[in-house]
């Protein structure tokens, strides 16, 4: 930690005494870059595939003290797959707890190609993968929370642990997915940032939209030549 130095009256006379200061550290957090997100996916986001090469980009150029790739990772019986409710896709549903969920078409089932990581997207081994959306009864936008914000996943505790004040957050969908994502690290005490040309959102009247409630939640808005 580095120390700043304050004066202070001692007897008449001004004294330095030592005040530490917080340091800065940054976390990427990758959001839901999985093949059923992408071209060819049964959910795919429009372009989505270019942020792959920004985030490649961007780990490389970047120093950054920690990376966390947060991964859809459904149960084939999930709750949003309106091929469980006999509903069509795209379609809504007032749950018992009071949370409406959006019928999707079946994506990111647990053991599937769909769930995986873009192959082109760099990984490496002392990455973190943060897996949400895992219970079958609530769906899970946010990096950080269930829909319903009864359940955290790990997501808080691994940047607490690691001593993490900043978030640069991206991926897709960014209307969705990575608007909760960032929403939530802010209301969870993080210096937040949205990487807005690694992410891709499902339009463009929703990607609007987002951005204007993210900035108005005090989430910075920045492309990947902002960060040095």
């Amino acid at each position: 930690m580095t120390t700043t130095y304050n004066l202070h009256l001692n007897n008449g006379f001004a004294v330095e005494q030592p005040t530490p200061r917080r340091i800065r550290k940054r976390a990427l957090i990758i959001v839901d870059v999985q093949n059923d997100f992408l071209e060819g996916g049964s959910l795919a986001v429009d372009n989505a595939n270019d942020v792959i090469e920004v985030f490649n980009n961007i780990r490389q150029s970047v120093n950054w003290d920690l990376i966390v790739l947060t991964q859809d990772f459904h149960p084939r019986n999930h709750i949003s797959f309106a091929v469980n409710h006999d509903m069509p896709v795209m379609s809504t549903k007032i749950m018992e707890d009071g949370t409406e969920q959006i019928m999707w078409p079946v994506h990111c089932v647990q053991g599937t190609r769909g769930a995986e990581f873009h192959p082109d997207l760099i990984v490496e081994d002392d990455d973190i993968v943060v897996e949400k959306g895992c219970n079958t009864n609530v769906d899970s936008y946010s990096g950080f929370f269930d829909n319903n914000k009864k359940h955290q996943t790990k997501l808080d505790e691994i940047l607490k642990s690691h001593g993490i004040t900043d978030t640069y957050i991206a991926g897709v969908a960014l209307d969705v997915c990575v608007k909760y994502t960032s929403l939530d690290s802010v209301s969870l005490g993080y210096n937040t940032f949205l990487i807005k040309d690694a992410s891709r959102g499902v339009s463009q009247d929703s990607v609007k939209i987002a951005l204007q409630e993210m900035k108005e939640a005090s989430v910075h808005i920045v492309n990947s030549e902002d960060i040095v």
